[in-house]
C-alpha cells in the first residue's frame, strides 16, 4: 500500500506533518479527516532508496552505489554546513532551506544524502535522526551539535559554529599533512637512489675490481661490506621485497589491534621532530571538540566520550577516558587531567582556571587558539629544518658508497702506475 507525506491542521489549529499509508489520495485524506486532521498539502512518498538509486543513475553515480553507502567529504560537508547556516538565520524553514541546498548541489554524493535526509524530515522525523540515518558522512560529534540546537532553538547559531570547528580542523590538519609530504617525498627519492646505485652501479665496480685486482687481491673492509650488500640485493631481491612488504603489512594489521594501535599512536606521540606537532595538534583538537561541544549546551559526560571517540590517537582516547571515569564519579577536569600525563600543564592550569571561573569553553577555546598558532610555528621551524637534515643525510649516504667505491680505486691506480 502506497504512504503519503501530508502537512495539515489538527483540531486545535496547529500545524502538523507526518505519513500514511492509504489506497489513495483521496482516502488519505478522508482517513485523516476522521481523526480531526485536515490536510493542506498531501504528496505520495518515493522510497528513498529508488529515489537515491535514480540520481544515482541520472548523475552517473552508480558506480558509487556499488561501492557502499554514498559519503559526503568533509570539506563538502564545510561548505554545506555553513551554507544551511546562512539559509536558517535568513529565516527559510529547514525543509526549504535542505531542498535548496540540494538543487544546487553539483556533486551526486551530496545531492543524494541532502534528498534523503529532507524526506526523512518530511515524514515528521527530528533533524538529527534524518543526519543519523548516514552515519558514514554525519559522525557524533556533529549529531549531537544538531541535537543540541534542536533543544535550544538556535540551530543556525550551532550550525556556524560547527562550520567553523570543522573549518579550523581542517587547516591544523593541513599544516600537518603538508609537514610530512616533503620529508615523505625527499626519503623514498633518497631511497630509490641508493637501490639504483645498489643496483646497476656497485656490481659493475665489482667486475672493474675483480678483473684488475684478481680475486685474491683484498678489498677495504667497507668495500667488502657494500659490495655484499648489492649482491645480497641483485641474487635474493624478493627476500628484500618480501621482508618490506612484510613490514607494512605488520603494521597495517598492528594498527587495527588495540594493543597495536596504542603503541604506534604512542611511538608517534613521541617520536623525535614529528612527535610536538603531533602532540600539539592533539591537545588543540581535544580543546576545540571539548569546547565547542560544552558551548553548544552538550553535557560535559557526553562532550568527553564524543571527544574520546573523536580524537585520533590512542593515547589521547586512554586519557580522555581516565577524565570520563573521573568525571562521572564528582570530580572535576582539571585534576583527573593531570594525572594522565599526557597534556602539558599550561592547558591543565587554564582548564582548571576555566573551571573555577565558570567559563571553561571560553578558556578551552583560548587552548586552541594558541596550540594552532604553535602548530603553525612548529610547522614552519620543522620545514626550515628537515631540508639541511635530509640533505645532509642523503650527502653522508652517497658520499660513503663513493668513498668504498673510490678506495679500491686507489690500488689499482699504483698497481697500474707500476
Amino acid at each position: 500500500m502506497p504512504q503519503y507525506l501530508y502537512t495539515a491542521m489538527n483540531g486545535a489549529g496547529k500545524e502538523c506533518k507526518g505519513k500514511i499509508e492509504a489506497a489513495s489520495e483521496e482516502a488519505a485524506v478522508l482517513e485523516l479527516r476522521g481523526k480531526n486532521i485536515y490536510v493542506t498539502s498531501i504528496r505520495q512518498a518515493v522510497k528513498i532508496e529508488k529515489k537515491t538509486k535514480s540520481m544515482a543513475a541520472a548523475s552517473g553515480g552508480g558506480f558509487n552505489m556499488n561501492l557502499g553507502p554514498v559519503v559526503i567529504k568533509k570539506k563538502e560537508l564545510t561548505v554545506v554546513t555553513r551554507q544551511l547556516a546562512i539559509l536558517l538565520g535568513a529565516g527559510l524553514p529547514l525543509i526549504r532551506s535542505l531542498r535548496t541546498l540540494e538543487k544546487q548541489a553539483k556533486n551526486p554524493s551530496v545531492r543524494m544524502v541532502l534528498a534523503k535526509t529532507s524526506d526523512i524530515v518530511e515524514g515528521g522525523s527530528t533533524f538529527a535522526e534524518a543526519l543519523a540515518q548516514s552515519p558514514k558522512s554525519f559522525d557524533k560529534l556533529y549529531l549531537n551539535m544538531v541535537r543540541a540546537g534542536e533543544a535550544s532553538g538556535a540551530m543556525e547559531v550551532i550550525l556556524d559554529r560547527l562550520a567553523g570547528f570543522m573549518e579550523k580542523a581542517a587547516r591544523i590538519s593541513g599544516k600537518v599533512k603538508s609537514a610530512m609530504i616533503y620529508p615523505s617525498v625527499i626519503l623514498s627519492i633518497s631511497i630509490l637512489a641508493v637501490v639504483g646505485l645498489m643496483i646497476f652501479i656497485v656490481p659493475n665496480f665489482s667486475k672493474i675490481f675483480s678483473d684488475l685486482l684478481g680475486p685474491d687481491e683484498p678489498l677495504p673492509g667497507i668495500t667488502v661490506f657494500l659490495i655484499d650488500c648489492s649482491n645480497s640485493m641483485v641474487q635474493t631481491w624478493y627476500y628484500w621485497l618480501i621482508g618490506v612488504a612484510t613490514i607494512v603489512i605488520g603494521f597495517k594489521i598492528a594498527g587495527k589491534i588495540p594493543a597495536g594501535k596504542y603503541w604506534l599512536d604512542f611511538c608517534k606521540y613521541n617520536m623525535p621532530l614529528f612527535g610536538p606537532i603531533i602532540a600539539k595538534t592533539a591537545v588543540s583538537r581535544f580543546s576545540r571538540t571539548l569546547g565547542t561541544l560544552m558551548s553548544s549546551g552538550v553535557p560535559v559526560l557526553s562532550a568527553l566520550a564524543i571527544v574520546k571517540e573523536t580524537s585520533g590517537n590512542d593515547v589521547v582516547a586512554g586519557a580522555v577516558q581516565n577524565v570520563y571515569d573521573a568525571v562521572k564519579e564528582g570530580e572535576g577536569i582539571a585534576a583527573p587531567l593531570s594525572k594522565t600525563k599526557v597534556f602539558p600543564e599550561m592547558v591543565i592550569s587554564m582548564v582548571e582556571v576555566g573551571e573555577e571561573t565558570g567559563k571553561l569553553p571560553e578558556m578551552l577555546d583560548k587552548i586552541a587558539n594558541t596550540y594552532e598558532e604553535e602548530v603553525d610555528n612548529a610547522v614552519s621551524a620543522l620545514t626550515s629544518l628537515i631540508e639541511p637534515l635530509m640533505i645532509v643525510g642523503l650527502a653522508g649516504i652517497v658520499g660513503t658508497i663513493v668513498i668504498a667505491l673510490f678506495l679500491p680505486l686507489t690500488k689499482i691506480i699504483e698497481k697500474m702506475s707500476g
